[in-house]
């Protein structure tokens, strides 16, 4: 009887086993980057091989299209607005910026719950000793803390001091990863590996990485937008592939040495990107702080300069997002609800079966029944925001449904839009000034959605914005 309560006992055990987690966030990555999103041009076979064995997330996206809130938002799981951080930080127009440190992020949270955490790469929260990541739930920091780096021989911190490394910034940031889940198999950790690739500049990559784009001609999205600069889209296109190729190679050592230490079974792998990326779409390259690539630019007006373009396009706020946990979340699942990196934090707590503390003020939901194959109410409707004001200010905010979106500039007049994307994915045809009066209908119903969306939050924005109406009355 003693050696069968034991052996219960010690089932009991092994079935409560927290999971490990391998958090894996690029930077600047696209879902069209990705050869299981159907891309061919993407050489990316770890990526899809992820994809395939666990769930895939076709309708992933972030809150504010842009590398500093959307990462606060993964951290906290709440808005920009709310943390103080609506742009990219500007680390030497802003030295004294970042993520408050009495906010709970989650992985603050599963390390008082027995998990040991590290944090390998990109940081850009704050430069300053109180935003370190080892003040938010990160026991162990190997990277860098602003937003910029080099991709080869980079200046790493690595306790404490900064050095500069020899080799490719990606393989790099992998060794070291690859270090910490080796002197950590025997009990639960947290490894968030967020690379710098593919943001730019891209080269130099590996040889191998490189091969197969040195002479391809890629076909681009709509090589007939007018005034469109073919030749450098093109050209960049071939080198962001070859950077998506050099994360994907180094995600292969990861997965592999998770076999080669026997973790596979209990190790949640999340592959994610903090936002997306334009490459000739709608006519300009980059993220939601976009640039023309034009042969020439629209005029410029008091806000925004010539060559710049802030939006919030699909291709600016849709990610790539998959979740790989054996056992748990059958192979080949596809989640098409529509999920948010405020989600993130609540599902990650559910995994590791630790609750979320009231006091962190999240607004994510857990998403975890959906990756089990589960049917529960979700409301696929979705909010985001970015207010630009490095190279360009704006006030823009954002709703949409699987039907339409609307986006709304406060502080700029005639920089609205509204898209139908049932019948316009690509987002080319704005309907903002239709006569149509269903689509004005369409307007007035979504500008509420936003209007009460940022009451909730208490925008500063629309308090702006109504001070401004109530003088002009």
């Amino acid at each position: 009887m003693a050696s069968l309560l034991a052996l219960c006992l010690a089932t009991m055990t092994v079935a409560a086993e927290p999971p490990n987690i391998l958090f894996v966030l690029t930077d600047d990555q696209a879902p069209w980057a990705l050869g299981a999103s159907g891309y061919d041009q993407a050489k990316t076979p770890n990526m899809d091989r992820l994809f395939s064995q666990g769930a895939h997330l076709t309708n992933a996206f972030v809150v504010t299209p842009v590398c500093s809130p959307s990462r606060a938002a993964l951290m906290t799981g709440r808005y920009g607005t709310e943390l103080g951080i609506t742009d990219w930080l500007h680390s030497s127009k802003e030295p004294n910026a970042g993520l408050d440190p009495k906010t709970i992020a989650w992985p603050e949270v599963l390390a008082k719950h027995g998990y040991t955490n590290a944090l390998i790469g990109k940081w850009h929260l704050g430069m300053l000793e109180k935003f370190h990541p080892t003040e938010m739930g990160f026991h162990h920091f190997f990277g860098f803390r602003g937003g910029g780096n080099s991709p080869s021989n980079p200046k790493l911190e690595k306790e404490g001091i900064v050095e500069k490394f020899e080799g490719l910034t990606t393989d790099i940031l992998t060794d070291h990863a690859i270090e910490f889940l080796k002197e950590n198999k025997k009990r639960p950790f947290l490894v968030s590996v967020h690379y710098r690739a593919p943001h730019a500049r891209w080269l130099p990559v590996a040889d191998e990485d490189w091969a197969p784009y040195e002479k391809m001609d890629p076909k681009i999205p709509n090589p007939d937008y007018p005034n469109l600069n073919t030749p450098r889209v093109k050209k960049m296109t071939r080198e962001y592939l070859a950077s998506v190729r050099g994360v994907d190679r180094n995600l292969g050592r990861l997965l592999t040495t998770l076999d080669e230490l026997d973790l596979e079974d209990n190790t949640v792998v999340i592959f994610t990107s903090d936002h997306g990326y334009n490459m000739g779409h709608n006519g300009i390259w980059h993220k939601g702080n976009g640039h023309w690539v034009l042969t020439k630019n629209p005029k410029p007006t008091p806000n925004v300069p010539a060559g710049q373009r802030p939006n919030m396009y699909d291709h600016s706020i849709r990610v790539p997002a998959a979740v790989r946990w054996p056992g748990k979340i059958k192979p080949g699942t596809v989640v098409t609800e529509t999920i948010s990196n405020l989600d993130w934090y609540p599902t990650i707590l559910a995994m590791a079966g630790v609750p979320v503390p009231k006091e962190a003020g999240v607004r994510g939901h857990n998403f975890l029944p959906l990756l089990e194959g589960k049917s529960i109410p979700w409301d696929n409707n979705f909010y985001a925001e970015y207010s630009t004001k490095h190279q360009s200010k704006t006030d823009m905010r954002m709703y949409r449904t699987p039907e339409w979106k609307l986006v709304r500039d406060f502080k700029n007049a005639g920089r609205d839009e509204l898209y139908h994307l049932k019948n316009d994915a690509d987002e080319a045809h704005n309907l903002i000034n239709s006569s149509d009066e269903k689509v004005k209908g369409v307007i007035d119903k979504l500008d509420q959605k936003i209007r009460a969306k940022m009451k909730e939050l208490n925008d500063p924005v629309l308090r702006s914005a109504s001070s401004s109406s109530s003088a002009g009355q």
